[in-house]
């Protein structure tokens, strides 16, 4: 019988590896099951280089066409392995091709679908196993599908929405800084040796201009940049760690403008995630697990592990989400109804909608606003730059008019 290696996660999220014998891969994850282990890789042993591994390189929008299809293929009859095999076919994404193949492999062999998913966890995350599972278990498999496809759209449209408020003031920072570096680095200098050769008087706006200029381009410039190189490096690594990451969460929903709308957008994200599960037949401490995972924001994370904790303890959901001080009194007081109606998971697609609307009202309102001042602005520096190397030229001109 031939010998696996493998490595996962056990119950609690520890990784775990080891080797185990078995028929096959299939015949593996069964095994593994039971112990409660979910395998993120298996190899047969001495054919470690021969067996490719996947995931990552697969973006939402490629898996909501994926899921979507999938739903209407299930749900018009078809087998399960013909419908992977086919989906495989179409995909243009190779990645992605892969990772289905393996999966109809693994179910061919006896592996259910969401075990099978499970393998690549970089492609199909916890939510989407754990949804797949239970429409697995509950017979709905093509609802929970289409659940999936929607959740993942929407889910799409607010990164999208994210993207808006930021790349537009980051992009036009950016182009302004670089013109502005490159006209006091190149431009200004030779403007300089000019007035310096006629021996013109500077006011003040020109001097001020020429000094700029000769610290950009002298080596206190080039450390600054670097520096500033440097510090961006060192806090993207520094949000990679816990406490980071708390700290640079916590002050993004501080913000006066973006922090509004930050936070807008994680109830929103919260919502939807978490009525989808619930009305998927997920546990909802289960939910909240996956939900505090996904949310995508540490201070939203801690927030809901403490919610969860305290339903374990047998108390309401309501009171740890007014506690934690981040969620507004009115997603609270439409849980809290949810929650004693036993609407819970209506409840929350309600709350969702709202704030996605909010959200989407949000972005507008904010580029509507940015998009005169960073023209504005962009137009001062840039304008004021050229007009302070202009000035000594219209006072000579003056002059040489005079004499």
């Amino acid at each position: 019988m031939p010998v696996f290696t493998y490595k996962g996660t056990n119950r609690s999220g520890s990784p775990v590896s080891g080797e185990m014998n078995a028929t096959n891969k299939a015949e593996l994850q069964q095994l593994l099951r039971r112990q409660q282990i979910t395998p993120t890789r298996m190899s047969e042993k001495g054919k470690e280089f021969n067996l490719p591994t996947f995931g990552g390189g697969v973006n939402a929008k490629e898996l909501a066409i994926f899921t979507r299809q999938f739903s209407v293929m299930i749900d018009a009859g078809l087998p399960l392995v013909q419908c992977l095999e086919i989906l495989a076919s179409q995909q243009e994404n190779k990645t992605f091709q892969k990772v289905l193949t393996g999966t109809r492999t693994s179910v061919e062999g006896g592996s259910t679908l969401s075990a099978a998913m499970k393998q690549y966890p970089k492609v199909f995350d916890p939510l989407y196993t754990n949804m797949v599972e239970a429409g697995e278990t509950g017979g709905i498999l093509d609802t929970i599908l289409q659940r999936l496809s929607s959740y993942i759209e929407k889910n799409v449209k607010l990164q999208r929405a994210v993207k808006s408020a930021l790349v537009y003031p980051i992009g036009v920072l950016t182009i302004a800084g670089g013109v502005i570096t490159l006209l006091l680095w190149k431009v200004v200098p030779i403007f300089a040796t000019l007035f310096a050769g006629l021996g013109v008087d500077l006011p003040l706006p020109t001097k001020i201009v020429i000094a700029a200029s000769n610290f950009v381009g002298s080596i206190f410039g080039l450390l600054i940049f670097v520096g500033l190189i440097a510090s961006i490096f060192m806090i993207k690594v520094w949000y990679g760690t816990p406490t980071g990451r708390m700290a640079i969460d916590t002050i993004i929903l501080k913000l006066p403008v973006l922090g509004i709308l930050m936070r807008k957008i994680a109830v929103a994200r919260f919502t939807r995630t978490l009525g989808t599960l619930i009305s998927s037949g997920v546990p909802i401490l289960e939910g909240l697990d996956i939900t505090a995972k996904t949310s995508g924001n540490a201070v939203i994370e801690v927030a809901l592990t403490k919610v969860r904790k305290s339903l374990e303890e047998g108390k309401s959901l309501t009171e740890p989400l007014k506690d934690s001080e981040v969620f507004p009194g009115m997603v609270t007081q439409m849980i809290a109804v949810g929650e004693q109606t036993g609407a819970m998971d209506a409840m929350l697609q309600k709350i969702a909608d709202f704030y996605e609307e909010e959200v989407d009202a949000a972005v507008k309102d904010l580029l509507t606003a940015l998009e005169p001042i960073m023209i504005v602005f962009l137009g001062l520096v840039v304008g004021g730059v050229v007009i302070s190397m202009y000035l000594p030229l219209f006072s000579l001109i003056g002059k040489l008019s005079g004499h």
